[in-house]
């Protein structure tokens, strides 16, 4: 076998197994966000988890490769290979936004959007960033370097969400009287389950994204984008234990691994460019901002049952400047270049969401009727409860 092939086959395998990772996630997301829900409520969640993966996905092979990168081809790995990688990606931009509605939302209505985003919206906000870029010559011509998409996937997917909140508002009784009544997690082995998952999965997201890992070069590339990953969720776990400490005098461990995962969010824009202690700033941020922004929402009356808006939103913005701060060059990488990206694409997540959903929302309303909160998700929606021996709770 020659050299050209060996590294050919030696890519192709890369990415295959980064995308395997990656699809670790949808377990992932699932596992978190049926820990974090109540009981009655599991089985809806679980469902649109699989939902989302299944015609997501297949949106995205009909009609979204195409429309973000054009022609099936790539010289060097497999065509196969590298659909299967983008396609990896697309159902966590509509992940971020299942969760964030969660235990009022329909199951129909979701799954309408998930193939619209899957199919046409996620896929525009790749043709501007990685793909062939049709804004490419024009005013709005994109030079932001986003490896992963702290702003390509996250953010895109928290501003659906926000824009599916206040379409949708709040689940009932959770803003009564100007309080806030506390809505705790049902299951946290499933949490902390879910969050080992999701991290485990941001090792083939990111080290994946670099892209090659056929030479001496790449792969010390690959190596040094996983290391600061795994860095930068080590040090938003950290700040966001010791915080909840210093106020609480207790350890939040849903405070905890959401803190981690900001910090996951916030390093994928560039995790291939810094050194390896930056990361922990970069981290140490995230997580801050996490503890910060998820009393935030509660205050603005956004109710966000897994703290998507915190972690995918806020820090898909935190780490998109970040890469203009700590690796800016003044030529291509600039904050000025980064916070330009990071503008246009959430204009248009913004509003073309919105509108979608808007649209949706006026033929098969998203949100459900306060008796079926009340009973459950699990009932209205898929009849099968999760934890049928289990009294459910109001």
């Amino acid at each position: 076998m020659n050299p050209t092939d060996m590294s050919y086959v030696i890519d192709t395998f890369f990415t295959l197994f980064s995308m395997t990772l990656i699809i670790f996630m949808v377990p992932g997301f699932a596992m978190l966000e049926a820990g974090l829900v109540r009981t009655k409520n599991v089985t809806a969640v679980l469902t649109i988890n699989v939902m989302i993966y299944v015609v997501a996905s297949m949106a995205f092979f009909l009609i979204g490769y195409s429309l973000a990168f054009g022609a099936w081809e790539n010289d060097s790995m497999s065509i196969w290979a590298a659909f299967l990688f983008q396609m990896a990606f697309v159902g966590k931009t509509i992940n971020i936004m299942s969760g964030g509605v969660s235990e009022r939302v329909r199951i129909i209505p979701l799954t309408i959007f998930a193939v619209i985003m899957g199919g046409l919206i996620y896929p525009t906000v790749v043709n501007v960033s990685w793909g062939v870029d049709f804004l490419n010559g024009t005013f709005l011509d994109l030079n932001m370097y986003d490896l992963a998409g702290s702003t390509v996937i996250h953010s895109t997917g928290g501003w659906a969400l926000l824009a599916a909140i206040l379409i949708m508002g709040s689940r009932r009784g959770r803003y009564n009287n100007g309080k806030i009544k506390v809505i705790p997690a049902s299951n946290i082995p499933l949490v902390v389950l879910g969050g080992f998952l999701l991290w485990i999965g941001w090792f083939g997201f990111n080290g994946g994204s670099v892209g090659s890992i056929a030479s001496k070069e790449s792969a010390d590339a690959v190596a040094l984008t996983i290391l600061n990953t795994n860095t930068a969720g080590l040090a938003g776990g950290i700040i966001a234990g010791v915080i909840m400490y210093f106020r609480y005098k207790l350890f939040d461990i849903t405070m905890i691994i959401n803190g981690a995962l900001g910090g996951l969010v916030a390093i994928t824009a560039g995790p291939d460019l810094y050194d390896i202690y930056t990361p922990i700033t970069i981290g140490l941020i995230a997580g801050l901002l996490v503890v910060l922004a998820v009393p935030l929402f509660d205050k603005l009356k956004l109710d966000d049952p897994v703290g998507a808006l915190s972690v995918h939103l806020v820090n898909g913005i935190w780490g998109t400047l970040a890469v203009g701060i700590f690796a800016g060059n003044g030529d291509d990488i600039t904050i000025l270049g980064q916070l330009k990206g990071i503008i246009v694409i959430a204009v248009f997540a913004f509003v073309s969401s919105y509108i979608v959903l808007k649209t949706i929302n006026m033929i098969s309303p998203f949100r459900a009727e306060d008796d079926d909160q009340l009973q459950g998700m699990d009932v209205s929606e898929c009849g099968v409860e999760a934890y049928p021996e289990f009294k459910r709770s109001i």
